[in-house]
This record gives structure tokens, sequence and C-alpha cells, in this order.
């Protein structure tokens, strides 16, 4: 695996590198919330979807719903972690507007999942080949989620005269997942995240909808001298809610403090905020320790026990994730990685793929129309393909249809639009039409003929040397056939001809 090149200043040219760390927060999609039977759906009126045990009121108890337990292992399981047999919940200690109780329901010194890791893919733009690196797990743990802060007049809390409070996301089930420092660039932690994301949808444990705040990282950053051991000091930038703004963010901080290195200006220790508008970090607040949140086990909840036919038993349930996917799609079909990334980036392309070939089509031609003609027109109508009108079996039949010659390729562009907005039978569409392709030799050399009388100028000039008009004699047949001569058999037949 290569990594991005360490980092230059324009003075002095010492290389640094970047030690990056990514602690992600991903809300899990149950349908109540972690310690209560208030709703989790999202886009309620404010403060809908409370209880006495969301807003902390005296006397409630927590209940831990066993759903997320459920979730939290498979996460654990499919990031290749360790699951604790025995762990417990922490509260920790922190006052906020958005903190109903003061203190957040947390995991801290016994998580249920530790030591694990995920293999990010990086594909090259221009040779479409990969290069893969295993990113650390260090730790995955359950926690509660806090409310929603809204500040007058602005998003952001300076210049605002009041504030208000929603508490429809506080108990919100989340996971927490922190990272080995083993990233090295803005590109690498926005494909870790990507990959985050692909494996809690495959799992149906999240929607990973970074728009709705269901999936939020928090980047740890610092720089260093190459060949120095010592990290330098660390910087957190909060609350990423976009690949792109992880890698900007990223990217911007990795100068910023390279320069302060340079200028042998000191590096605090601190949070910071991505402000989009100004592609830049601002500083938040200095950053706080373990210390300063007074952990201490959550004295209303018992200990988490996972059994050993818990753990097999929901083992037994994951998919095929991501990673297996593409490596099966190389090795199975020959596809290209970059192919076999397209089509297992989201499980409905990767079952509306699979559907496809058990319905009997070539993988790879299957491939080159799931990921250039129906991608293009997905991304235009804002759809996803499991809501497309052409079935998978459909699509088998128009890819077999024109790996037996019935049609030419063309003709299966022709069709596609139809067949994308309503669906049916690309066969009966072929023969209701008369679109089969010919392939009759006799029948192609008369149209050459009628081709070739119809242009004697054009012809004149073929042989006068200007060999490109052979594509304008190409086009003609094409018009004259409707398209639907076989190409490589009309090809040879008119280079004859033209030649003769």
């Amino acid at each position: 695996m290569t990594t991005a090149a360490p980092a230059k200043t324009e003075s002095t040219k010492t290389q640094y590198e970047a030690i990056i760390g990514l602690e992600t927060h991903c809300q899990l999609c149950t349908e109540t919330k972690i310690f209560s039977p208030a709703s989790t759906a999202f886009g309620a009126d404010p403060n809908t979807y409370i209880d006495p045990i969301v807003v902390g009121m005296p006397g409630v108890l927590p209940v831990l719903n066993q759903r997320v337990l459920e979730y939290a292992v498979k996460a654990g399981l499919a990031l290749n972690c360790q699951i604790a047999p025995y762990s417990k919940f922490d509260r920790k200690q922190y006052f906020y507007p958005d903190l109903p109780k003061n203190y957040q329901i947390s995991q801290y010194d016994l998580p249920i999942a530790e030591h694990g890791w995920l293999e990010i893919e990086l594909i090259d733009k221009k040779t479409k080949e990969a290069t893969r690196k295993r990113i650390g797990i260090t730790r995955l743990h359950m926690e509660e989620d806090a409310g929603k802060l809204v500040h007058a007049g602005s998003d952001r809390l300076a210049g605002s005269t009041y504030s208000l409070v929603d508490y429809n996301r506080a108990g919100v089930p989340l996971i927490e997942i922190v990272s080995e420092p083993d990233i090295r660039s803005g590109q690498e932690a926005a494909e870790y995240a990507q990959e985050l994301r692909r494996i809690v949808r495959y799992l149906g444990i999240s929607d990973g909808n970074m728009q709705e705040g269901s999936l939020r990282c928090d980047v740890n950053i610092s720089v260093r001298p190459v060949g120095q051991a010592e990290f330098g000091t660390k910087v957190e930038i909060k609350n990423m809610n976009s690949f792109s703004a992880i890698q900007k963010a990223i990217e911007y901080e990795i100068e910023r403090q390279i320069k302060a290195n340079e200028a042998g200006e000191r590096i605090a220790q601190e949070t910071r905020l991505w402000d989009e508008s100004s592609q830049r970090t601002k500083s938040m607040r200095s950053k706080e320790g373990s210390s300063d949140y007074r952990y201490f086990p959550e004295p209303d909840l018992p200990p988490i026990v996972v059994s050993v036919e818990q753990k097999e038993g929901w083992l037994a349930e994951l998919p095929e994730l991501p990673a297996q996917k593409r490596t099966r799609y190389e090795s199975e079909f020959g596809l290209s990685p970059y192919d076999a990334r397209v089509l297992s980036d989201e499980r409905a392309i990767t079952e509306y793929f699979e559907a496809t070939v058990s319905a009997g089509a070539d993988p790879k031609l299957t491939s080159n129309w799931i990921t250039q003609d129906i991608a293009a027109y997905l991304n235009n109508e804002k759809l996803s393909i499991d809501a497309l009108p052409l079935t998978p079996a459909s699509l088998a039949e128009l890819v077999q249809l024109i790996e037996a010659g019935t049609i030419s390729n063309k003709i299966g562009k022709d069709l596609l639009p139809e067949l994308l907005t309503q669906g049916g039978s690309p066969k009966a569409l072929v023969e209701a039409r008369g679109l089969s392709q010919i392939s009759d030799p006799a029948q192609i050399e008369a149209m050459i003929d009628e081709v070739l009388a119809a242009h004697p100028e054009e012809l004149e000039a073929y042989r006068g040397g200007k060999k490109k008009l052979q594509g304008f004699f190409v086009g003609q047949l094409m018009k004259r056939s409707g398209g639907r001569v076989d190409p490589k058999l009309s090809n040879q037949l008119l280079s004859q001809k033209l030649n003769s």
C-alpha cells in the first residue's frame, strides 16, 4: 500500500508526516432509544419524542435496549474486533444544555469491543488500480446521543442572543468507533469513513446519513518530522458531516501545523471546527482530558454479559461485507478494482448486480451496464437502483440478447431509456419493433453497395487516401439499417468493399 507523500514547506523543504485517527459516532437504527421506549424517528417537531427517562426526571431508571447490544456486537464482529464477554456502562459527567441529566451514559474502561481493523481501498483515478491498507480499530463502545442546540440568528453560537434545545435526539443509541492513529492523509481518512458507512449499511444497523447526523466524525491530527518517533501535539476537529469536509479539513490542518512548526510557534492542544464557508479550521475550546469527565460506573444499569452462543449466533447473521465482495468480484468475475468498488458500494446495487448475473447474464457485461448507463440515469434522476422499473431479470434478458447477437449494443442502448422508465421485456420490444440484428452477409453487402453508390465523391476521396472517411461510411450504413447490422461483420465487409 502506498501512502501520501510527506508534506513539505516551501522554505526549508523539511518533510513532515501527519498522524491521524478518527472517532466516529454512528446512530443505530433501532425503533426506540437506547434506555427508553421513546421513538428514534428523525424529523419530528422539537421535543416530541421524549419521556421521563430521556429528560432525566427523578426516580426513573434506564433499561438497555437489547437490539442496541445486538447491533453493537455485530458492528464489532464486522470490524474484526474482540467482543468483550463482560462489559459495563459508565457515567460521563459534563454540563451542557443539550444533556438533560448533566451526564451521558457511555462506556469507558470496559467497552463492548476492542482491537479490530478494517481495510481501506484507494482507487487511482487514472489507472483504476487499487492500493489497500489496514487501519486498526482501538475500540467500539455504546452510548446515548445528546440533544441538539439551535442558536438564534445563526447556526453558530457567536452573535446569538438566545438558544433553543430539542431533546428528540437525546437518548438515540450510538456506537463510537475509535481508530488507531494509522491514517496519514485526508484521502485515507475520507476513505476510512466511507468504508465504515458501507459496513454499517450492509449490516442494516444504521442508514449512515451524514446530512441527518447519523454518522459524524471527529478527527485527531498532529504532524511530526519524518523519522521522529514522538507524536506532535494533537488537535481535534469536531463533527465532520461529509467526506469532502473530512479530507479538506485534514489537508488544511496539516498545512497549518507544518507552518506553525517551521515558524517555531507552539501548537495548542485544542478542539477546532471546520468552517465550510472559509475553508479553514477555527479554534473552539481547549481539549478536555478523560479526568475532566469524572467517569464512574453507571449505578442504574447492570453489567453486560455476552455469551459465546449469543456471539456465534450474531456472527452467523452477518452478510458478506463490502471488502469481501470486492475481492470475490475481482477473482470470480474478473472485474477491475474500480468496477468491483462501484458495484459493492451500496448493498442495493450489489443485490441488483448479483440477481442479474444469477438470471444468466455475463458478469462483465452486466457490470458495464450498471456502472455506466444505469448509474448515470440513477444519478441524474436521484433514484435508488431498487426503485427501477427495469428488473434484474429484464436486464439479464437484454444482456443475453446482445451476447447472442440478436441485437447490437447500440440497439440495446436505444431500448434502455424506455426499459428504465417503464420496465417490461426487452425480447418482446425487439420482436414487436423488428429490431433484431441483421447478420446475413448478403443483406449487409447489398446495403453497403447502396451506401457507396449514394456517395461517389466520398468513395473517390477515400480511395485517394482519406482513410478517415471509413467512419463516415459506417455511420451511413448504421443509419440505413437503423443500427441493426452486426457491427463486426459489417465493418469487415465494408472494409473489403472500400479497398477492392
